[in-house]
């Protein structure tokens, strides 16, 4: 078999398998089918459709952004690897996408132009599926299908079911936040009523994919290392202030991750261990500032410092630590600096123009806390 050939099967079968795992992340997500369920049918499968349709949609043109720009300058690239991941809770049927340059670009206009072509057109996609999705809601009572026991306290159900009301036991609630553009976005609805509320939007299957969609642009345009937003900020400042910029940026984003996490107000919660555990995880954290250890090692001590003096002062203050996880693969896998390029050129006027714009839309659709979770407590033993 011709090696190319065998490679586009790869890619392919890549794609098929990332078709079927979102599609039941869809039919689980958004109508609770989960394919482990007995009762489980293609029609159920079906459901999933409009959610891995409209998401699987914004991440191939977010890839193949980055595909076509490459190739017209000529930039050895593979095709899209698309990442599946199996049906599962709290699972969005795959991890993304990449494409592999299968050489280095040596040039930073170059670099910079294949880094943001993908999330501009990924997000100008996403804009447009959100757009639809907003103007084109079901009724406000569209959420009664999934919860009837809601029903009986009327549009006002919200003030009756979520945390910090009591929740029946047993019982997961899931609330994601919203970005800044989200939040623009939802004022081209025709009804504020038929706004999903933040713990409703998995239902809405184009909002959810909309939604998921500018969270992973976010994460792509973080301006560090080599990711996109990395490339872009490369080539708006260049090598020596962007590794001041994006080590600055990266030090602020695990400091909010890990913020509250060891609590001082709560020393009961938490065993003595976890602490120097802690310290060590933040330390391989920010061994991706490429620095020496001793350094690394005081950068470590003096976050987790003035996270748990702030956490003593402000009790009740939190970060996200769903994001800690992100910053160590980004620490150890990805790093913080920006390789030099070996041709430095000034961008033009457009691009960098274009640059700023990218960075805008980072700081528009970055959600702090993008999803969070409420569990009460189940029935004991014995209970009615």
């Amino acid at each position: 078999m011709n090696p190319r050939f065998k490679q586009f099967i790869v890619h392919l079968g890549l794609f098929a398998v990332t078709f079927v795992t979102t599609t039941l992340a869809g039919a689980e997500w958004v109508y609770s089918r989960s394919v482990f369920d007995p009762t489980f049918s293609w029609h159920d499968f079906a459901l999933g459709l409009p959610y891995s349709v409209a998401f699987l949609s914004i991440l191939t043109v977010h890839e193949f952004g980055h595909y076509f720009t490459a190739l017209y300058y000529r930039v050895r690239v593979t095709l899209p690897y698309y990442i599946p991941l199996p049906p599962g809770f709290m699972l969005f049927g795959t991890l993304g996408a990449l494409i592999r340059l299968r050489e280095r670009v040596r040039s930073t206009k170059v670099n910079f132009d294949i880094g943001i072509a993908g999330p501009l057109a990924g997000f100008v996609l996403a804009v447009g599926i959100l757009a639809y999705g907003f103007t084109h809601l079901p009724p406000a009572e569209y959420v009664f299908q999934f919860h009837p026991d809601y029903e009986k306290y009327g549009l006002d159900y919200a003030d009756h079911v979520y945390p910090p009301a009591p929740m029946p036991p047993g019982v997961i609630d899931i609330k994601l936040g919203k970005s800044l553009l989200y939040s623009w976005m939802e004022r081209l609805a025709d009804d504020p009523r038929a706004v999903p509320n933040p713990h409703e939007i998995i239902h809405y299957p184009l909002l959810f994919a909309g939604y998921l969609a500018l969270v992973f642009t976010s994460i792509n345009l973080l301006p560090i290392g080599q990711l996109d937003g990395g490339h872009v900020l490369y080539g708006l400042i260049g090598h020596r202030r962007h590794r001041l910029v994006a080590s600055i940026i990266f030090g602020l984003f695990i400091f909010y991750a890990g913020l509250g996490y060891i609590n001082p107000a709560s020393p009961g919660d938490q065993l003595i261990w976890e602490i120097p555990l802690f310290i060590g995880f933040l330390y391989l954290c920010f061994t991706g500032l490429r620095l020496h250890w001793q350094n690394t090692l005081m950068i470590a001590l003096a976050v987790f410092t003035a996270q748990y003096v702030l956490a003593t002062v402000f009790p009740g203050i939190k970060g996200y630590s769903g994001w800690l996880f992100f910053g160590l693969l980004l620490g150890r896998f990805v790093g913080v600096p920006h390789p030099p390029a070996e041709v430095e050129e000034k961008l033009s006027l457009g691009r960098q123009i274009l640059g700023w714009l990218a960075l805008v839309i980072f700081l528009i659709t970055f959600v702090p806390n993008p999803i969070e979770i409420f569990e009460s407590l189940p029935p004991t033993d014995g209970a009615p």
